[in-house]
């Protein structure tokens, strides 16, 4: 099974996040690398190792990219917290982007922007001790090719978008939709009753990314509304992740055997 060969380097990964460009990528929870390598084989753009709620520690971020790098994807971590220590692990390990958590006003896009780098833009300490195979390793080669998404899913972050998206330095912003529906008084995500609000919301911060001039994620739970918010002007967008296909496979397996059986 060949790796498809069309899909840009990954080494562009950060530029073309800063030039707005088409980018899909998939979500990871699991410390499973093999199947993480297998996932990035398939062609997303970045492949996402999520540190914050994933089920893995950092030896799992560290294999997870070294997984993603072996099938040929942009490793990106979203780190457990904007903390310059979490950031500058996950960096140290390889990732090409970051996702911050719980970005809720321009000082904390400001944290994230001045952990992520080294000197002078920054405090990153220098210590890379994997990502100087792949990512610089001179400090001024490291700041240009990795990109830092700071994600708006608060009350605050939503009420202070436009100042956060025009954050020196910050990449781009990011939506956590289960966090943002819940922030604007969701009972859960999803939840209908805020569906109005909760589209006024998104139409909100992909504005506030369009007029910063930088790049709108977005997290999905699947394929089509992928595709439709790239159609509404989504620059990036990240579908589902392993353990809910995982379980979504086996289901639609087990019932489809059962209805089998119950035929025969």
């Amino acid at each position: 099974m060949s790796a498809p060969t069309d899909r840009p380097d990954p080494t562009t990964f950060a530029a073309r996040v800063r030039a707005r460009e088409t980018v899909v990528g998939y979500w990871i929870t699991l410390d499973a690398p093999p199947a993480t390598e297998r996932v990035a084989r398939l062609g997303y753009d970045y492949v996402a190792i999520d540190a914050q709620h994933g089920l893995l520690g950092y030896s799992g971020v560290l294999t997870g990219l070294m997984a993603v790098d072996a099938g040929g994807s942009a490793g990106v971590v979203r780190v457990s917290a904007n903390d310059p220590t979490a950031i500058g692990k996950a960096l140290d390990a390889g990732a090409r982007a970051l996702v911050v958590p719980l970005v809720d006003d321009a000082a904390g896009a400001a944290a994230a922007v001045r952990s992520a780098k080294y000197p002078p833009l920054g405090v990153r300490s220098y210590g890379p001790m994997r990502s100087g195979l792949r990512v610089g390793p001179v400090p001024a080669q490291a700041n240009e090719q990795t990109a830092v998404l700071a994600m708006i899913e608060t009350a605050d972050g939503l009420a202070n978008v436009e100042e956060i998206a025009a954050t020196p330095g910050l990449d781009g912003v990011y939506v956590g939709p289960s966090d943002l529906a819940i922030g604007i008084g969701g009972a859960f995500p999803g939840d209908p009753a805020v569906q109005e609000e909760f589209d006024a919301a998104l139409e909100r911060v992909r504005k506030a990314a369009e007029a910063a001039g930088i790049a709108a994620g977005i997290h999905t739970p699947h394929g089509n509304v992928a595709r439709r918010r790239l159609q509404e002007g989504w620059t990036f967008v990240t579908v589902a992740s392993d353990v809910v296909h995982l379980e979504a496979a086996a289901r639609d397996h087990l019932q489809t055997a059962r209805r089998s059986g119950d035929q025969a």
